[in-house]
C-alpha cells in the first residue's frame, strides 16, 4: 500500500448537511476554540484531536507536536493516540461494533503542502474539510477514503485564503476553515441515513493551529 497516495475521486462522495445552517463544528467541551487555536505565542502544537462517539466527546483533547501521529484503537503502535484507552460509557451496540473495526486507524502527517490522512484500517473512512472543495461551494462534500489510500485533508494556503476579515460569520467562527472531521466505517450526508457527523458512531475532530 502506498503511503501518501492521493485517493482517487470517489463516485459516492456526497454533499454533507449542516446542523445549524452554518458550520456543524462542535466546540470541544471545557475548552473554547480561542484557547485551542489562539494562545499568544503558542507554537507547541500544530493541531489538537478530539474523539467523539455520536454526540459525546470521549476523553480529553490530544495535542499534537510531532509531525506524524498514529490514531488507533487497541493495537499498540508505539507513540500515538490510542482510542481504546479512553473511558467511554456508551453502551450502543453499533458504537461498540464500529470501535472494533477501527483497528490500525489512521495516520495524520504534516507535510510542506498540507496535512495528509492515511487510512491504515481495513474499512473506509469519511472526511469533510473546507480545503477539499470549491471555496465558493455552499455545501462541503464528504469524501470516502478506502483502506490503503491517503488524501490531503487540509491545505494551509487554501485555509488562509478562506479567511475573510470583513466577514461577520468568519469573525464569529474563526475555526471554520481550520477543522477537519473524520468518521470511521460509517459515513454521513444526504445519501446516508446519518445526515450529520454527530450521528456517526465513532469520529474525530482535528482542529489546526492557525498561528
Amino acid at each position: 500500500m502506498d503511503f501518501l497516495k492521493p485517493a482517487a475521486d470517489c463516485p459516492d462522495s456526497v454533499p454533507s448537511s449542516t446542523e445549524t445552517g452554518g458550520t456543524n463544528y462542535l466546540a470541544p467541551a471545557g475548552l473554547s476554540d480561542s484557547q485551542v487555536l489562539q494562545e499568544p505565542g503558542d507554537q507547541s502544537h500544530w493541531c489538537v484531536v478530539a474523539y467523539w462517539e455520536e454526540k459525546t466527546r470521549v476523553g480529553r483533547l490530544y495535542s499534537v507536536q510531532e509531525p506524524s501521529l498514529d490514531i488507533f484503537y487497541d493495537l499498540p503502535q508505539g507513540n500515538g493516540f490510542c482510542l481504546g484507552q479512553l473511558n467511554s460509557d456508551n453502551k450502543s451496540q453499533l458504537v461498540q461494533k464500529v470501535r472494533s473495526k477501527i483497528g490500525y486507524g489512521i495516520q495524520l502527517t504534516k507535510e510542506v503542502d498540507g496535512v495528509w490522512v492515511y487510512n491504515r484500517s481495513s474499512y473506509p473512512i469519511f472526511i469533510k474539510s473546507a480545503t477539499l472543495d470549491n471555496p465558493d461551494s455552499r455545501t462541503l462534500l464528504v469524501h470516502k477514503v478506502f483502506p490503503g489510500f491517503s488524501i490531503k485533508a487540509f491545505d494551509y494556503e487554501k485555509a488562509y485564503s478562506l479567511q475573510r476579515p470583513n466577514d461577520h460569520e468568519f469573525m464569529q467562527q474563526p475555526w471554520t476553515g481550520f477543522t477537519v472531521q473524520i468518521s470511521f466505517v460509517k459515513g454521513w450526508g444526504q445519501c446516508y441515513t446519518r445526515q450529520f457527523i454527530s450521528s456517526c458512531p465513532c469520529w474525530l475532530e482535528v482542529i489546526f493551529n492557525n498561528q
